[in-house]
């Protein structure tokens, strides 16, 4: 007898020739030039509180750091100017006093991934699905990689309100009711994916995340995790974005303060499953989930063995 057979990997990030999420699944950090972020621990609008931590999180065993600069759900008007003032600037210090971590910038602005990218940023985080349509073209241009998302059509800044997502017409009679969300996301991330590439980002630094809670239902986010061996069937890596989340907290019924146990459990899943990226706020548990995951999947061998050897 044989045990169950270990899902397959995503395709590996490669960003300006460095791979990415080899061995184990790699993490990308969260900092926040925000004073309104939904987590507080998420909050560096202070450069010497963002500057500690990129170091912590490079410390603790991150990649890549993805620096925003406008919380994603609703709250007072960021413009274009202060959000290049929040973060360019600070994507250049990163790059100059960190000069091995990975930049990514979560913008949903062309204007803004122009300046970022300019400033050494290797990753455009685009969470809002192509809102600007010039964004995808300003990372193939300036040789910067690409996140693909996914928010069902909603529009920057705006939550979710009775979303739907029925199966399509050509589906079986017998088809699960609740794929209606995979099979958009599916049909959604492949386009964007297939773009990236015409617009002449390397197909090895697209990354495509289901961008669950964007648009989207507890229920949908939850078959979405469940569902991640179909999205690494894309070909491309695939990007997490779960830490803390709203999905996370409506199932344990926690503030994102508490909701630590429920991420690294989703995380594990996702990752068994061949996700290849984690955005997380809890640099050292996730690494520490993930290095776990991966040595119980044969990809990482542990870091000691003496039990039973003396």
């Amino acid at each position: 007898m044989t045990g169950a057979p270990v899902p397959a990997r995503a395709a590996t990030l490669v960003l300006r020739g460095r791979e990415v999420g080899g061995e184990a699944a790699a993490i990308m950090a969260i900092v926040n030039r925000t004073t309104d972020s939904f987590y507080s621990g998420a909050r560096q609008a202070d450069d010497v509180d963002a500057l500690r931590a990129v170091e912590r999180a490079s410390t603790e065993g991150a990649q890549i750091v993805d620096v925003g600069g406008v919380r994603a759900g609703t709250g007072p008007e960021v413009t274009v100017e202060e959000e290049i003032r929040r973060t360019v600037p600070f994507v250049a210090r990163v790059r100059a006093e960190f000069p091995d971590m990975l930049v990514s910038v979560d913008t949903w602005r062309a204007e803004v991934a122009r300046e970022a990218v300019g400033a050494g940023a290797d990753l455009v985080n685009d969470t809002w699905a192509g809102h600007d349509p010039h964004l995808v073209e300003v990372a193939g241009a300036l040789g910067a990689g690409i996140v693909c998302s996914h928010t069902g059509g909603a529009v920057p800044r705006t939550d979710p309100f009775q979303v739907a997502y029925p199966l399509p017409h050509d589906a079986p009679d017998d088809a699960d009711p609740r794929d209606g969300v995979v099979h958009d996301v599916l049909s959604t991330l492949a386009a964007a994916a297939r773009r990236a590439v015409a617009c002449g980002v390397p197909r090895e630094s697209v990354l495509v995340d289901p961008t669950h809670d964007f648009g989207k239902s507890t229920w949908h986010s939850l078959h979405l995790l469940r569902s991640t061996g179909r999205l690494t069937g894309l070909g491309f890596p695939v990007l997490m974005a779960l830490s803390r989340k709203d999905f996370v907290g409506e199932t344990l019924d926690l503030p994102a303060e508490e909701r630590l146990e429920g991420t690294l459990a989703a995380t594990a899943l996702a990752a068994w499953m061949g996700a290849t990226v984690f955005r997380a706020h809890d640099v050292r548990a996730t690494r520490r989930a993930l290095d776990m995951t991966a040595a119980v999947r044969g990809d990482l061998p542990p870091a000691r063995v003496v039990r039973g050897l003396g």
